[in-house]
């Protein structure tokens, strides 16, 4: 009688175990809803992003190229969080704009504070049942940049 109450037990605790990764976001907007209310000291410290769950196949592959091949020590292509537009700070007053559909991909438009008001341009990807962010993109101030680009990807 133990052994089945063993096995019970274990097979609840993996289950509690398992990484928000597991998670499909059905809508752009609930995607985007999650990332920005995302703790990201509950990521996995492995992972090429604290955001990982939230990006694509593609987006993770460039910034794990990125950290295999930026020395120890040195700072990566990206030296800034991509999601708030700095690296202190949070985003507050999230607006989410309505998505663009275009197949299996959208565009969506995402303004907050982080002490300035920003307005990023997320591309999403469909993949694994549900959305992913594939790029993000600030087009506005004197140094538009993309998060693609930042990370050597000329698509």
């Amino acid at each position: 009688m133990r052994l089945p109450t063993f096995i019970l037990a274990l097979a609840v605790s993996a289950f509690a175990a398992l990484p928000a990764s597991a998670e499909t976001y059905k809508t752009p907007k609930a995607l985007l809803k999650a990332l920005y209310s995302y703790d990201t000291d509950r990521s996995d410290a492995e992972a090429p992003s604290p955001y990982s769950i939230f990006f694509s196949d593609h987006l993770n592959k460039l910034l794990q190229a990125d950290l295999d091949n930026t020395p120890e020590g040195d700072v990566g292509a990206v030296d800034f969080d991509p999601v708030i537009v700095g690296q202190d700070g949070e985003a507050s007053n999230v607006r989410i704009g309505q998505p663009i559909l275009l197949g299996d991909k959208a565009e969506v438009e995402v303004q907050f504070k982080n002490g300035e008001e920003v307005t990023l341009f997320y591309t999403l990807v469909r993949e694994h049942g549900g959305w992913k962010v594939d790029d993000i993109a600030n087009q506005k101030g004197d140094a538009p940049w993309s998060l693609t680009a930042l990370l050597g990807d000329a698509q």
